[in-house]
């Protein structure tokens, strides 16, 4: 997998109007979230309960909390947007945050809440596993492909969050706007209830698989989920060097038997360039060390990836346990300089 080149200003915008707020509203008052400030307990952003974030930064607690002399608080939120905020008025120590949100959030570009307001205090920690984009419909309603979408009512996820600007690039990708269909806003576990009172005709979701929203709907309800392949996913590939292809095994959710083409972003460990190194090395390396205790998502979990995808500069606490990332321009049209970043990253192209 390519890593990419940070700190470059020049990425077209690929979403506006996406953030109600703004930056303004995301950064709010100076929290004190940073360890220096609470002794050795940590606050640990997630995300709503019906996805991956938040039981997976709750096996992340039990093997900090094994391993280390910190504790960690867990909170359930609205994910990456939120998350951001969180870890820039310290409110938040640590967070679980998409690779392409935090591309965005440091680079001040690519969404209205961080338009030209670059949050450069965000720093990297390790990338974790693909988060599957879920395009999730009945099959009474007779969607099959994006193209389809057009004219549905569509929950794309909690107003702001990452989800919802992956689902609102994919649906512009293929020239469907916010006046082409009604929006709705809700967690995953929300969307799932509206789907499953036909309250809402289709519902994008984005996580590692299985998600737990989804698996339950499956059990009461005929679902399917709508492929993003051919044309429609090159054209999605090609709009954003964050996504990548990916596949939805078949059989992942109950009556969905056949693999279904779709893309991804990277799940990523986010933190703030105040916390201290030591802190932020102990609590990596009490994670890489110890991935044979995890059990969501941890066939994807390893030191050899944790930079794949890395779209912010590392933290210098990360830097000890993997080493400086490298890093090449995500597209062909920024203004490349080739200089290194704050933390040490060069231009090179690594494969997974």
């Amino acid at each position: 997998m390519t890593h990419f080149m940070v700190g470059d200003n020049n990425r077209r915008d690929v979403l506006k109007g996406t953030a109600a707020a703004g930056l303004a509203g995301l950064l709010g008052v100076t929290g004190t979230g940073l360890a220096q400030d609470q002794g050795q307990r940590l606050s640990w952003h997630a995300g709503g309960t019906g996805g991956t974030y938040f039981p997976l930064s709750n096996e992340f607690k039990t093997v900090i909390e094994e391993n280390t002399d910190f504790t960690i608080q867990v909170q359930s939120t609205g994910a990456s947007v939120e998350n951001v905020g969180s870890l820039a008025r310290g409110d938040a120590d640590f967070a679980l945050i998409q690779n392409d949100i935090a591309f965005f959030a440091y680079n001040g570009t690519g969404i209205e809440a961080f338009q030209g307001e670059a949050i450069e205090s965000l720093r990297g920690v390790a990338t974790l596993y693909p988060e599957t984009i879920h395009v999730v419909t009945r099959p009474e309603t007779g969607i099959e492909t994006i193209e389809d979408l057009e004219g549905a009512t569509i929950n794309t996820g909690d107003l702001g969050s990452g989800t919802q600007v992956n689902a609102l690039q994919i649906l512009e990708t293929v020239g469907i706007t916010t006046d082409d269909f009604e929006e709705q806003n809700a967690s995953f576990a929300q969307a799932a209830d509206q789907l499953r009172d036909g309250d809402i005709d289709a519902a994008f979701v984005v996580g590692g698989w299985p998600l737990g929203a989804i698996e339950e709907l499956a059990t009461t309800t005929d679902i399917s989920i709508v492929e993003i392949s051919g044309d429609t996913r090159e054209q999605v590939l090609d709009a954003s060097p964050l996504f990548a292809e990916d596949e939805i095994p078949g059989g992942t959710y109950s009556g969905v038997d056949e693999d279904v083409p779709t893309v991804s972003v990277q799940a990523m460990i986010a933190t703030n360039q105040d916390l201290s190194a030591d802190t932020v090395e102990s609590v990596t390396r009490a994670i890489f060390e110890n991935t044979d205790a995890l059990t969501i998502k941890a066939d994807f979990i390893s030191e050899d990836t944790a930079l794949d995808g890395m779209s912010i500069p590392l933290h210098p606490g990360a830097r000890a346990v993997f080493g400086p990332a490298t890093t090449e321009a995500p597209t062909g049209n920024e203004t490349d300089t080739g200089n290194e970043t704050d933390t040490g990253m060069t231009e090179t192209t690594t494969e997974s």
